[in-house]
């Protein structure tokens, strides 16, 4: 009979090793691969070079009268901010909560008063509501109200009426003096 040729450890190893390196060299290059191609698109989640310039805005409150509004761009976003009477302020206080769709009291929505400061856009769809003007429709609750699909705010910009689910955003902001506030 012809003798098999019985392979021992030593004849196997070479080929094993240079099998496993070359699989570890075609995953390695392969992940390379995918992250070339995927880098570009998740780069593009990040907010633009411009946006990022405006991450944070300096508003003067100096010339604001009260009763008056400005409003101010901040990350690409309408800023709307209010220098409240002190009629207004004492209606938005005696709101009670139970009335209110998005139960906030307004001291928890300003920092200093007479000041508001929020997001100017509507929690429903996005629209930019009215009211920031002196001939503006500022609804029911003398606040702003949403033309688009008719949202009414009240003058904290809690929503009261109409189909926004939520109060208009209070955005991250401080004063840096008594007359200068900083958005963002």
């Amino acid at each position: 009979m012809a003798e098999v040729a019985n392979p021992t450890l030593s004849d196997t190893q070479p080929v094993t090793g240079k099998r496993d390196f070359l699989k570890l060299t075609a995953v390695a290059f392969a992940a390379v691969g995918v992250g070339a191609i995927v880098w570009p698109f998740i780069a593009s989640m990040n907010p633009a070079r411009d946006v990022l310039a405006l991450s944070t805005t300096e508003v003067d409150l100096t010339p604001i009268q009260t009763g008056m509004s400005v409003t101010v761009m901040w990350r690409g976003k309408p800023v709307f901010v209010r220098n409240r009477t002190a009629e207004e302020i004492a209606t938005a206080r005696a709101v009670p909560l139970s009335e209110l769709r998005d139960a906030a009291t307004d001291q928890s929505r300003v920092r200093r008063d007479p000041w508001l400061v929020v997001v100017g856009v509507c929690t429903h769809l996005g629209c930019v509501p009215l009211g920031q003007r002196p001939t503006d429709v500022k609804g029911d609750y003398n606040g702003w109200f949403c033309p688009c699909h008719g949202s009414h705010y009240d003058s904290a910009a809690r929503v009261r009426k109409g189909p926004a689910p939520l109060n208009l955003i209070v955005p991250d902001y401080a004063f840096t003096s008594p007359t200068q506030i900083r958005i963002g």
